[in-house]
């Protein structure tokens, strides 16, 4: 399902329980300087990432002041975020003239603890190939390095190296619980642009060989994955950054299914099996 950009007004863009994606929560929060932003997700962990401008965080008494480096957009450096335990209570202060902060979220049963991940911290993998149109990198915010601090969510932001090309594919899918072939791992992402004004197409095919869906993605815009293969393309002339939520059924470690028609490319794509390990 694809959400166009609209003003959520600090409200949950995809919230607790959803009818799609119920393994997935997801807000934006726009503040200005000493704003301040309140939340607590009950029977979700959550991670709060600033996509622009620096914040303070406050999670049940524990502090992380200064959290976020970037200025202009998402390309402007790297991005930092606070891990909160379920249910926690959660205050965010706006330090800049402005700020736009993700939270993500990944319904779970048990309560952690919080902690920071900050630039030096990030786990980066970068793959693909511009001959093969598919070169991109993933910055992992919460990826393998946080496996037994983190319940079931994974947050990453994944950019298009270059100008145009394809990013998930070969096609995959993660819907079903069928150990060792594949896990169900809801999906929730957010798209930005560079320049602001480009845009891309989102597929869904929920079965292989058969007709899907396609969406027309632009900046800011949500798409819900909730089953099937989930390729997406950027125009030419333009970069394609997404914020990937990813909230397992009964595990935290990803396995996808690649779809059998486009499986031989797997050998064709250099280093997407280092890709494919960052998920686990």
């Amino acid at each position: 399902m694809h959400i166009a950009p609209f003003d959520n007004q600090n409200k949950p863009i995809v919230d607790a329980d959803d009818d799609l994606v119920p393994l997935n929560y997801f807000n934006i929060v726009k503040l200005r300087k000493g704003e301040t932003f309140e939340y607590a997700v009950p029977g979700y962990e959550t991670c709060v990432v600033p996509a622009t401008g620096t914040v303070d965080v406050e999670v049940d008494g524990a502090f992380y002041p200064d959290l976020g480096l970037r200025t202009e957009d998402v390309w402007d450096g790297d991005p930092e975020g606070v891990y909160v335990p379920v249910g926690a209570k959660v205050r965010i202060t706006c330090k800049t003239d402005a700020t736009e902060t993700f939270i993500a979220g990944a319904k779970y049963d048990k309560v952690l603890e919080p902690f920071d991940v900050r630039a030096a911290d990030l786990d980066t993998v970068q793959y693909g190939s511009d001959d093969t149109k598919t070169h991109r990198k993933i910055k992992h915010i919460l990826g393998t390095k946080y496996h037994d601090k983190v319940g079931r969510l994974l947050v990453s932001e994944l950019f298009t190296v270059g100008e145009g090309g394809w990013s998930g594919f070969p096609s995959h899918k993660h819907d079903t619980d069928r150990l060792p072939d594949e896990t169900r791992h809801d999906e929730t992402y957010n798209f930005r642009f560079k320049p602001n004004y480009g845009s891309g197409v989102q597929m869904l095919q929920r079965e292989d060989n058969k007709p899907g869906d396609a969406y027309h993605i632009m900046d800011g815009s949500t798409v819900m994955i909730d089953k099937g293969y989930h390729p997406c393309a950027v125009l030419p002339g333009y970069q394609m950054y997404y914020f990937t939520i990813l909230g397992g059924l009964t595990q935290r470690s990803l396995k996808q299914y690649f779809q059998p028609t486009h499986e031989a490319q797997l050998h064709t794509i250099p280093g997407i099996m280092d890709m494919v390990a960052k998920f686990k």
